[in-house]
């Protein structure tokens, strides 16, 4: 009955459903490109495999997806990867990170009805299944069931509040979860979430976050960059979500006004501001300016290419650099101080810390964190990172850290360790992986599934 009803909505809301991707296009125009996939059409993208298909449904799932990716290409040569999204934010960054690699495609999933699952699965059949985090689609789960693809959660998540959501719908959320061949849980907290609902099959495997390695020529390019600082303090404000750059920028004011003329205080520091969603990038322009800052734009320095000229960049004078790229995270961490990462402040859950402290950029974060509970209990216990109860003492903490030299520097010495103690959730999926029936095993010449 419940499925029945789902179905029903689900093909009532398809219209508003397109209606809304053309809506959303005035600000970000991907979202009417490729809308054929989202039907499952697929017009003339190749089927030929065999595949391997992983689902990342935005940026940070993409991000986090790139070290198990990178293991099935070495470990399946035979097989190709469908990489599916949702939201044109996390095509564009699996563009980025693989436009160049021949045996990755990429594709749009299909909305939520059985006959669209239905071709995607014929069109690609793939051999398996990797869905990310939290990206549980009742029809896609049956319908890869009842097509014979083993299907996997990996990177696996379900919050306290999640886990009372969904226990509300019983025996329905029990069945739709049981159509996974396994579930990979990031910790043993949202492992024990998953078996109260009922599944047996259930692995800790980790964060494969923790395994994303930052680019070397994404830490070059972020001290070139944090040289455009000159003598001044850089702090970052980092994956901001919208109602948070105003309370930030307005505790930024208040710093500053407090510092003038305090001995010992750090004198005009630059906030680096980087928005999680780029379709907000002039948003955010117009309310720095609004604040009273003068403001730099990130995309104004020019091609980060030619950064090893003498004079690259133009020196960053502006109260505020507003990141306005995609795909330059390590960058902007290996460019700053003190690292806050957004989505914390308001009641938003939190957004990945990981990143940060691989850069060895000690963190910040705010009261909100259920999206991401251990890590940041994790990063905090290691002496990683400061938990702050709002935008007032955001600032202050970091007033605090950079004015301790020392401390600063043993904060970046416990991130590094930090971010380097949890790795290995990549081999343990992979190793997963191999023992599903017709697996690969161990892995052997063939690397068959």
């Amino acid at each position: 009955m419940l499925r029945a009803l789902y179905n029903l909505l689900w093909l009532l809301a398809l219209p508003i459903a397109l209606l809304r991707l053309v809506w959303r296009a005035r600000k970000e125009p991907g979202y009417v490109q490729h809308i054929g996939e989202r039907l499952g059409a697929y017009g003339k993208l190749p089927s030929a495999g065999p595949w391997l298909w992983v689902h990342a449904v935005s940026v940070g799932e993409t991000r986090a997806a790139q070290p198990l990716i990178d293991a099935l290409l070495a470990h399946y040569p035979a097989h190709r990867i469908l990489l599916t999204h949702m939201t044109p934010t996390g095509r564009q960054t699996g563009a980025q990170l693989y436009g160049a690699e021949p045996r990755l495609m990429q594709s749009y999933l299909p909305y939520d009805l059985p006959w669209l699952v239905q071709r995607f699965l014929r069109y690609f059949r793939p051999t398996a299944g990797m869905l990310m985090e939290t990206e549980v689609w009742p029809n896609l789960v049956r319908g890869a069931r009842v097509a014979g693809v083993p299907l996997l959660l990996v990177n696996a998540r379900l919050s306290p509040r999640s886990f009372r959501r969904t226990a509300r719908f019983g025996q329905a959320a029990t069945a739709m979860y049981r159509d996974f061949t396994a579930v990979l849980a990031q910790t043993q907290g949202d492992a024990e979430r998953f078996r109260a609902l009922g599944l047996p099959a259930v692995q800790v495997t980790g964060n494969l976050k923790f395994d994303m390695q930052p680019s070397e020529d994404g830490l070059r390019r972020g001290r070139v960059l944090r040289q455009g600082f000159g003598a001044r303090a850089v702090f970052a404000a980092t994956s901001t979500r919208e109602g948070e750059e105003s309370l930030l920028l307005e505790a930024f004011a208040r710093w500053q006004a407090l510092s003038a003329g305090v001995p010992g205080a750090v004198p005009r520091p630059a906030l680096l501001l980087v928005p999680r969603h780029p379709q907000r990038f002039d948003e955010v322009a117009a309310l720095v300016t609004r604040a009273g800052f003068t403001v730099q734009r990130r995309s104004a320095l020019g091609d980060s290419a030619g950064w090893e000229q003498p004079g690259l960049p133009e020196p960053v004078t502006a109260d505020v650099l507003l990141g306005d790229s995609m795909g330059e995270m390590a960058m902007y961490f290996a460019a700053s101080d003190i690292a806050f990462i957004g989505g914390s402040l308001l009641p938003l859950g939190g957004q990945n810390l990981i990143e940060a402290c691989a850069a060895g950029t000690p963190v910040l974060i705010g009261p909100h964190t259920f999206n991401f509970a251990q890590a940041t209990e994790d990063a905090i216990a290691a002496g990683a990172c400061l938990r702050v109860d709002d935008a007032d003492s955001v600032m202050s903490s970091a007033g605090t850290l950079l004015a301790d030299p020392v401390r600063l520097a043993s904060m970046q010495e416990q991130a590094l360790a930090f971010a380097s103690l949890h790795r290995g959730a990549t081999a343990r999926t992979l190793a997963a992986l191999h023992t599903l029936p017709g697996g690969a095993g161990r892995t052997g010449a063939a690397h068959r599934l």
